[in-house]
């Protein structure tokens, strides 16, 4: 599988979240239990200096860390999972491009239709929804973190025009790039 390229901040944003979005992506290791998790566990959160991430189960097992017994990130709930976490995978990593189902589809080696099909049976989304979202999180993340302008943003995390980046994450934040900013600095 693909390395997926999120910083240390963006993965801790997501752990503390409980994204779904990331499960199988990256797994979370606690040093003091010596335990990882998937991205979503509900478990109470560890310390984040007592955390590593890793990029596959194998290497943090190699690590010397255990699965954890809530939410069994070494288990594939569905046979479906991988083909999932590869577009997952493939979208994180090409948010910026202008992509179209059939560039997902041809990555992933399945049709379109049978990959929008698969892919909201697993997520309840369609892979441009789920696009849509990973862009307004890292439009979020920006906003945040850095003084770039919302123009700049927009163009940055993919959206091809202001009005669809606007549109897209009022829909998803209640409320515009600019209050977005206001609110978490």
């Amino acid at each position: 599988m693909a390395e997926i390229n999120l910083s240390f901040e963006e993965m801790w944003e997501k752990i503390m979240a409980c994204d779904r979005k990331y499960d199988g992506l990256f797994f979370t290791a606690v040093k003091t239990t010596r335990i990882y998790c998937r991205p979503s566990c509900r478990s109470k959160k560890p310390k984040k200096v007592n955390v590593e991430f890793y990029d596959d189960i194998d290497t943090v097992e190699k690590a010397g860390f255990r699965a954890c017994k809530r939410c069994q990130p070494h288990i594939d709930h569905s046979p479906y999972i991988r083909l999932v976490q590869t577009v997952v995978t493939f979208l994180v990593n090409h948010y910026k491009e202008r992509l179209v189902l059939q560039n997902i589809a041809d990555y992933a080696g399945a049709s379109p239709f049978y990959l929008d099909r698969i892919f909201k049976q697993e997520t309840s989304e369609t892979p441009r929804t789920y696009l849509e979202k990973i862009r307004v999180d890292k439009a979020a993340y920006l906003l945040k973190s850095t003084d770039c302008t919302n123009l700049e943003i927009c163009y940055e995390t993919g959206f091809q025009s202001p009005s669809n980046f606007y549109k897209a994450f009022r829909c998803l934040k209640q409320c515009s790039p600019s209050e977005y900013r206001k609110l978490n600095r």
